[in-house]
């Protein structure tokens, strides 16, 4: 998934006519870590990877990430209808 990641956003790069170089000193970054970030490497940090993003003008789509979740919003509707109640108070004897 990072190495499908990495290769989009080198082809974001080559499509808007930008050389490594310039993307590098944009993002403030060393032209060795911008390699890593589009071959993929997990060592790459978050904020590196969302400077190369402002850089190319892609950040809108990494603030949309996780925002379409319909796994998570089926298992948040099951919790909320998953009322629990309480056990009934147990009656006490008469002596």
């Amino acid at each position: 998934m990072l190495t499908d990641v990495g290769e989009n956003l080198r082809l974001a790069r080559l499509r808007r006519r930008l050389s490594a170089q310039q993307v590098a000193d944009r993002s403030g970054i060393s032209r060795s870590t911008l390699q890593n970030v589009e071959k993929g490497s997990p060592s790459v940090s978050m904020g590196n990877l969302l400077q190369v993003l402002v850089v190319l003008g892609l950040e809108k789509d990494f603030s949309k990430l996780g925002a379409a979740d319909p796994l998570g919003r089926k298992l948040e509707d099951a919790r909320l209808t998953d009322v629990r109640q309480r056990a009934p108070k147990r009656k006490m004897e008469k002596s």
